[in-house]
């Protein structure tokens, strides 16, 4: 477009900012959500990570105490693993969030069997979904929506 004395006008037109403005909308709606649920499950990598570690030292124990040792009775809370109140905590998960239960074996040829669960989350900044995940003695992972 020229202008009166000449000289040609450059820029956008209204239209053009609005159709701009448009995408960044619709991309905005689709990426968000997208995000969202990728940090939660980066989050989840810290729950994750301190269950191996917590059924690492219960592995360590039954390897320790032998299968026929009567550990649900006297393993139940994580001080009896060796972990000291905030050994766990992080910036995700306190130590509150985690929780484990011993099956004892009934002879010496099985061993104990043992549920780690981690969640829901006490931390401010802890993730959203899924709400629990648990680890079993064979590192089987399942989430709880």
């Amino acid at each position: 477009m020229i202008s009166n004395n000449g000289k040609r006008k450059t820029g956008f037109t209204l239209i053009e900012l609005m159709v701009v403005l448009f995408i960044i909308g619709i991309l905005s709606a689709v990426a968000i959500p997208y995000m969202r649920g990728r940090t939660d499950a980066a989050k989840w990598t810290e729950g994750k990570s301190a269950a191996g570690t917590i059924r690492t030292a219960i592995r360590a124990l039954i390897a320790e105490k032998g299968n026929t040792y009567p550990f649900a009775a006297h393993v139940t809370t994580l001080g009896n693993l060796g972990f000291a109140a905030g050994d766990l905590t992080g910036k995700y998960f306190n130590d509150a969030d985690y929780a484990f239960s011993i099956t004892d074996s009934v002879d010496l040829a099985t061993q104990p069997t043992f549920t780690i669960t981690v969640g829901p989350s006490t931390a401010a900044e802890g993730p959203i979904a899924p709400t629990s995940i648990t680890l079993d003695q064979d590192g089987t992972l399942t989430e709880v929506p």
